[in-house]
């Protein structure tokens, strides 16, 4: 480009009216590739998450970025919520929702790559309640007692209010559950929101994950259920979305979520990384995973 330049800069008469078209050109296209970025540079990853892993899968989304030179865009929300973005938007390179309800919902409409999925870490439902536990709630039961304040998750739309519900109709008879959700005052758009109500004292309690003490130690508090209380442990997958430009690095993501390094990230956030940690709460015949299918009188829709 520097001689062009030259040989336009000492010319003594203007060039032909094709030559200096060329020389525009040329001029033109080399300042576009100084510019635009690369293949590389430009890439860039975007999971569609459940909240239940928020905390660490922000740490984690970074850290991959960094080693591997490229931005990681997470949205977070419902798991049934953020399918819902991925599917209507038709874009991202991995589906993470919060339970393996709605990642068999993913697998059945094919929405993801069924051979990718891989497991990342357990959860177990709890009871949830403010640091010091203010209304002395000690089991499920204490949930039905009159001026209790409870809110779970949307059953719909979120795994932790999934398994609120399983919680709910596998323990209770039909009189108790209606006793309950006469104290149900709210349900919430996200695991983030469910844990959020609790550190801000917006109610007295809700049926949630275990690990939620772990985000906030200093104000939430959990109430174990019985082993024999829990319905299903609850894990936590990913996979390759269907709708990834790059499956080989959508690929790497998800092993990486899998890897030595994240699976500290997710253990300093107090979350069970291997079924043995999480059967610890259960009965040893509780299963892991599978899918709910949650009774109509939960459902605001019927289907």
């Amino acid at each position: 480009m520097s001689s062009v330049r030259q040989n336009l800069h000492n010319a003594t008469f203007w060039p032909r009216a094709a030559d200096r078209k060329i020389a525009f050109i040329f001029c033109a296209l080399t300042s576009l590739s100084i510019l635009l970025p690369s293949d590389a540079a430009s890439k860039s990853l975007l999971v569609f998450a459940g909240a239940a892993s928020k905390p660490p899968t922000e740490e984690i989304a970074k850290l991959f970025g960094q080693k591997n030179g490229l931005p990681v865009r997470v949205t977070f929300g419902g798991s049934g919520f953020v399918l819902s973005q991925m599917k209507l938007a038709r874009q991202g390179d991995v589906y993470f929702p919060g339970s393996s309800d709605f990642m068999e919902k993913a697998k059945r409409e094919a929405l993801v790559f069924p051979e990718t999925e891989r497991i990342v870490a357990y959860l177990i439902p709890a009871i949830n309640v403010p640091r010091g536990n203010p209304r002395h709630i000690r089991s499920l039961k204490d949930l039905l007692k009159p001026g209790i304040r409870l809110a779970i998750a949307d059953p719909e739309t979120v795994c932790v209010g999934t398994y609120a519900v399983e919680v709910i109709e596998k323990n209770l008879d039909l009189k108790e559950r209606e006793r309950l959700r006469k104290n149900l005052v709210n349900t919430v758009e996200s695991c983030e929101k469910t844990a959020n109500v609790i550190s801000l004292k917006v109610v007295d309690a809700v049926i949630g994950w275990e690990v939620f003490q772990h985000w906030d130690p200093e104000r939430i508090e959990t109430i174990f259920l019985k082993p024999e209380e829990v319905p299903r442990i609850g894990y936590i997958p990913a996979a390759v979305s269907s709708f990834t430009s790059d499956r080989a690095l959508a690929e790497k993501f998800v092993q990486f979520l899998i890897s030595v390094e994240a699976k500290s990230i997710f253990m300093k956030y107090g979350y069970l990384i291997s079924l043995e940690e999480a059967k610890k709460y259960t009965l040893p015949s509780t299963l892991a995973g599978g899918e709910y299918s949650l009774p109509a009188a939960w459902r605001r829709r019927p289907r």
